[in-house]
């Protein structure tokens, strides 16, 4: 076996998930449901590390998610996060996380990590940045100093992190914009590429390129067959979920995706919602902060029956658990009545059981279907 790759499962197996009896053909590279969708059943195995597809990633931008301790990600069952190489570089600096070892001891997670380029900053920070064809400059959010990204650079950062997936540098193009600013925005995101692809990877790194091209579909192929000919590990199919209309998001996605072999990783950036149906799509990758997000906000996420925000005053002597249909931690131990007591005071500690709670349950909602 390979020490880098990722493998699709090639064997004959029936079951019902859900609303959904799906099967996988045999010798085929996808599940093929009966309702004409395809979802892929794989794992990515990098450094000897092992992680199942499709996949969720936990959002740990600054080296940690939200309100929750590593062992409490591993008891979930997480096998993969996502840091930011922006934000770390800005603090406290890919030099002091090197020097302690990496990303992974500097944090303490033995799992695998995927560093994304800093590429969204670019998108959402715009009023402190200035893009060429060089690179980016940031002004800093922090003193306002000047921070020159160059496609070069960001991966040098990411390979002092030594994350175990590093992210190309590319240019988002805003929502909406018009064909020739699609256009530039492609041809900068290719010329990023073409220069990253020549930086000498860490042992054992994966390097995946950015798919990019606006709403545009033959801008979007465009990208990813010019991404796929520079030998990317993986593509990372970002500029989506940005304000567009989801039926317009799936199109392009499937636009997308008609180009990208099956032995080529296909990951989602930056969406969390809907994930079932692009799972369905075949995407094997998504990353997303909005489990914690809502989570710190007083909202559950509940196994078929959508949201509650427990602050709601009707919680106020409810013993039952958060979710009946749920085995986390959090449902476990505790009743509605006193999360919702923990939120109305504001004790931190809440904060930290919902995103137990949201995360167990967009993990086994996805697990579902890899395992």
């Amino acid at each position: 076996m390979r020490e880098n790759l990722i493998m699709i499962k090639e064997k004959f197996t029936q079951k019902n998930i859900g609303k959904f009896n799906f099967r996988i053909e045999e010798n085929s590279s996808f599940f093929q449901l009966f309702s004409n969708t395809r979802i892929r059943q794989g794992q990515l195995n990098i450094r000897g590390k092992i992680a199942k597809t499709p996949l969720f990633m936990p959002v740990a931008t600054r080296g940690t998610v939200r309100a929750l301790t590593p062992s409490q990600l591993k008891e979930i069952g997480f096998e993969m996060i996502l840091s930011n190489t922006y934000h770390l570089h800005e603090r406290p600096g890919e030099e002091v996380i090197n020097k302690l070892g990496g990303l992974h001891k500097f944090m303490n997670w033995d799992g695998l990590i995927l560093t994304d380029s800093g590429g969204y900053q670019v998108f959402s920070l715009s009023n402190y940045r200035r893009v060429t064809d060089d690179g980016v400059v940031f002004r800093s959010i922090l003193d306002g100093k000047e921070i020159f990204f160059t496609p070069e650079k960001v991966l040098e950062i990411q390979k002092k992190l030594n994350s175990d997936v590093a992210i190309f540098l590319d240019e988002c193009p805003e929502y909406p914009c018009n064909a020739k600013r699609e256009e530039e925005s492609l041809k900068r995101t290719i010329k990023f590429a073409e220069r990253s692809i020549k930086v000498e990877k860490n042992p054992g790194q994966l390097f995946f390129g950015v798919v990019q091209g606006g709403m545009n579909f033959k801008l979007r192929q465009e990208c990813a067959q010019a991404l796929l000919s520079l030998g990317v590990d993986g593509l990372a199919i970002g500029g989506l979920s940005i304000g567009e209309e989801p039926s317009l998001t799936k199109e392009v996605l499937l636009a997308t995706l008609e180009v990208i072999p099956p032995g080529k990783p296909r990951y989602l950036m930056g969406v969390g919602s809907d994930i079932l149906e692009y799972i369905k799509m075949g995407i094997d990758m998504f990353d997303s902060v909005f489990p914690t997000r809502i989570a710190r906000h007083g909202s559950a996420i509940l196994y078929n029956k959508g949201r509650i925000n427990i602050s709601n005053k009707r919680f106020k002597e409810d013993e039952s658990p958060l979710d009946r249909n749920c085995d986390c931690y959090t449902c476990r131990n505790f009743s509605r009545a006193y999360l919702r007591h923990l939120f109305v005071c504001d004790e931190l500690l809440g904060k930290t059981l919902l995103s137990i709670h949201n995360l167990t349950v967009l993990y086994k909602t996805v697990r579902a279907l890899n395992s």
